[in-house]
């Protein structure tokens, strides 16, 4: 056999048939980068999926309560009344309803309303809410615990996150 250039290293590339720790570390690091991305924005996506779905619900219950109200005369005093006590929010919370004029005592801020940063109340007839992800609220919506709740607003102008009204 007559020696041709090159075929020295035609016979070392054919006896070398694995990859290197090098190129499978690469690979494995790239790998994992995009694994952790997909998590990040996996997780996003259902957030938003719950916010969304907290918002519909509380369109919903909105509408149930002033369809009581337009039936009866009167809004009901708690969810129960329209059947809507064991509805859970999208985080396993029940909804948080209040009747101004149930709970109301005289004149002033009713006991549990919900409060805008200059601390007026936000509804005039009752407050509906879910408490989001952290499952804690207070009734200034500026406050720390506030601020992930899914609020109705504006007497249901706005129905969305208590930190975009």
């Amino acid at each position: 056999m007559r020696y041709r250039p090159g075929m020295q290293r035609f016979a070392r590339d054919v006896r070398r048939q694995g990859f290197t720790i090098v190129e499978l570390m690469t690979a494995l690091v790239i790998s994992g980068i995009l694994a952790g991305m997909a998590v990040t924005r996996s997780k996003t996506t259902i957030e938003q999926a719950r916010i969304a779905k907290a918002i519909g619900d509380i369109r919903a219950l909105q509408a149930e309560i002033q369809g009581y109200e337009v039936a009866g005369s009167a809004l009901p005093l708690n969810l129960a009344e329209i059947g809507r006590d064991q509805l859970l929010d999208p985080w396993g919370r029940p909804y948080v309803y209040i009747n101004f004029a149930a709970v109301s005592h005289g004149p002033g801020v009713p006991p549990g309303a919900r409060r805008d940063v200059f601390l007026v109340p936000i509804n005039s007839t009752f407050d509906l809410y879910s408490r989001g992800p952290d499952g804690q609220s207070q009734p200034p919506l500026p406050a720390g615990p506030s601020q992930d709740d899914i609020v109705r607003g504006n007497d249901g102008g706005f129905i969305g996150v208590a930190r975009k009204f």
